[in-house]
């Protein structure tokens, strides 16, 4: 978690302008005539400022001292293309990350769901990517996978995504990696009101419209947003409809303490039309998620920490539809599920270029799913053996250690202690070194266990369930290189992932016996060539020895910015290649390019009116089997701010 009193000061890693100029830029007053002049501001502003990250250490830390390897999407990246929710723009900006999608907006649950995450060849759907909110995990109870259609970009500073695994801070599910959702707040400054409203329409009768006003009056702090969007989308049946809210209030108690309450509530209803092939009438779904925090913080020079209370709870009201719509569904699927925590970390400074932080995380984990009849609302039987085993609690302690040894040599080593209630005690280590032989430049090598607790369906629900599941386990092994050279920066690295004990189903049982075996290699570039222009890019390879669903060999994105006067255009084509759709005998995979752009104009002060369009060389493509995704799209709004 980060500190609430510092999240003004970090600088973003995303290469963007700084708040002051973009909002000049917005405004039509272009204060910098001299291009050259601004190539200097951002070389000079590029040298001086580091990046500064919390999702591998739990502390602010300036990440060349650390030997993960974590992108950071800030939010004037997430918003300068308009989207509502966080993830398309993060699937454009991580290299090996890919996310599926059905339509041109919502995820949806349930059977031919989209939102799963995939990261090297591990992915959020079977719950071995974490998402994090402030720190705290995200999931189903009952399924173990993250709900996509939750992760709004009205409510986010921004994301970071730590690639590989996280195990010894996060615990189960981070054993492919974590994304990390920083909350926004107002940082210290003067007292101030600001209110920004935001109204867009576009194809199949798609609307999006999201309200946020932040407040900073002494030492009290508010940010308070509303959101709605619902679609047609491009299928008959296939309507979805949001509308959520996001609320975080902050106190400044002392000069070195904190807190802070948020909460973040959101509900969809989603049609779920089935494949091409095998159409479904009435399936429908009604879906409410929300997480509730509060937080109480200390930072101090030598020393910074935080204990937090927080709980992620979710009602899910499904009805599986069916093939002939005359002979429609007698019953409804309902599940409930909660996630209620504890955290509490401390980090300190012993001596010079010293870090210490150990912590303790509790976890309270309740889920249930259930029948009940349409005609009478009883309840009816269900196919499980959860019967008095739907809540488990899980329990760890951690410490990682940080040394700078020289000015140009750190080392880094964890160690985690899991007890989980069902499944027993885990051990699960990691170590890393980071040299700099370089001014601005950094290599990292690091080696890390990652592990997942089976989800309750796997283990009660359903005919396949076992009750004799084991954690699923992984090794890590990473070398990276990471330079910065002015305004523009570089980096590449090189992984290989090996686990067994992977949970699969084999004569409809589920039994611990799936390996995984991958490796690959990540680049990634950004350039702020000057005041008008900027450039990045990032690429991915990746090999399986046991392929996965929504995992493609090769990602790459090349995207360009231009900024003059009152316009601004943000322009990206990405390519993906050899994604799977299907695996095993009825092996199937996909390669298509995309290319999205969006185009803002600055009417007056604090009003803009923009334009995007997705997929805008008509691609036909499918990224879940047989659900074609949408030809070229636009949207088109007002964003207006006092």
């Amino acid at each position: 978690m980060l500190m609430a009193s510092v999240v003004g000061t970090l600088l973003l890693a995303t290469p963007s302008p700084p708040k002051r100029e973009n909002a000049e830029l917005q405004d039509g007053a272009d204060t910098i005539s001299s291009s050259r002049k601004k190539s200097a501001l951002w070389e000079r502003l590029g040298e001086a400022i580091p990046e500064v990250v919390v999702t591998g250490t739990r502390n602010a830390v300036d990440v060349r001292h650390l030997p993960m390897t974590v992108t950071v999407i800030g939010r004037e990246k997430l918003t300068e293309q308009h989207q509502a929710s966080v993830l398309p723009t993060v699937m454009q900006q991580v290299p090996g990350l890919m996310v599926t999608s059905r339509s041109m907006m919502g995820y949806g649950v349930s059977t031919g769901a989209a939102g799963g995450i995939n990261l090297r060849g591990t992915t959020g759907g079977a719950g071995q990517l974490l998402v994090l909110i402030d720190g705290h995990p995200q999931y189903n109870g009952v399924y173990g996978h993250p709900i996509s259609d939750s992760y709004q970009t009205l409510m986010t500073e921004r994301v970071e995504v730590l690639r590989g695994p996280a195990s010894v801070l996060y615990g189960s599910n981070a054993m492919g990696g974590v994304l990390n959702i920083v909350t926004r707040s107002f940082s210290v400054g003067h007292d101030t009101v600001a209110t920004h409203l935001t109204l867009g329409a576009g194809s199949y009768g798609t609307i999006q419209t999201e309200a946020t006003n932040q407040v900073r009056s002494g030492k009290f702090s508010s940010t308070a947003s509303a959101q709605y969007g619902r679609t047609d989308n491009h299928r008959p049946h296939m309507g979805f409809e949001q509308y959520g809210g996001y609320l975080k209030l902050g106190y400044d108690l002392a000069p070195h303490w904190n807190a802070y309450v948020d909460a973040n509530i959101t509900h969809f209803n989603s049609s779920y039309p089935g494949a091409v092939s095998s159409q479904l009438y009435g399936a429908d779904q009604w879906i409410t998620r929300g997480v509730v925090s509060a937080a109480l913080e200390n930072h101090y020079n030598r020393t910074s920490g935080a204990l937090s209370v927080y709980n992620n709870f979710g009602r899910h009201k499904i009805d599986d539809g069916t093939a002939n719509p005359d002979q429609p569904t007698q019953r409804y699927f309902r599940s409930k599920d909660a996630l209620t925590g504890l955290s509490w970390y401390q980090s300190v400074q012993f001596f010079e270029g010293n870090r210490l932080t150990a912590g303790l995380d509790y976890q309270h984990i309740y889920g249930h799913a259930y029948y009940t009849s349409k005609l009478t609302g009883e309840l009816l039987d269900t196919p499980n053996k959860q019967s008095g085993k739907s809540h488990r609690n899980e329990i760890a302690g951690y410490v990682d250690f940080r040394q700078d040894l020289a000015t140009w040599l750190t080392i880094d080593a964890g160690m985690r202690l899991d007890y989980h209630s069902v499944t027993g005690s885990e051990w699960i280590p990691q170590a890393g070194i980071v040299v700099r032989p370089i001014a601005r430049g950094e290599v990292k090598a690091m080696v890390s266990k990652g592990f997942r607790n089976p989800t309750m369906r796997e283990m009660y629900l359903y005919p396949p369930s076992n009750e004799e599941l084991k954690p699923e386990r992984i090794w890590n092994y990473e070398l990276s290189w990471r330079h910065r050279v002015g305004a523009f920066h570089y980096g590449a690295n090189l992984y290989y992932i090996k686990g067994d004990n992977m949970i699969q189903t084999v004569n409809r049982k589920n039994v611990n016996t799936g390996k995984i075996e991958n490796y690959g290699v990540e680049m990634e570039a950004d350039y702020r060539i000057n005041g008008h222009w900027s450039v990045n890019t990032n690429h991915s390879l990746l090999h399986m020895e046991h392929p996965v669903i929504a995992a493609p060999t090769y990602k790459g994105f090349w995207g360009a910015n231009y900024y003059y006067n009152k316009w601004s255009v943000v322009a990206g084509l990405q390519y993906i290649n050899g994604l799977y759709t299907a695996v095993g005998e009825a092996e199937q995979k996909e390669s298509f390019c995309l290319l999205n752009a969006s185009v803002t104009y600055a009417v007056t002060k604090g009003l803009s009116l923009w334009l995007r369009g997705e997929n805008l060389l008509a691609q036909s493509y499918e990224i879940n089997l047989g659900y074609p995704m949408p030809h070229a799209t636009f949207m088109g709004g007002i964003n207006w701010s006092f």
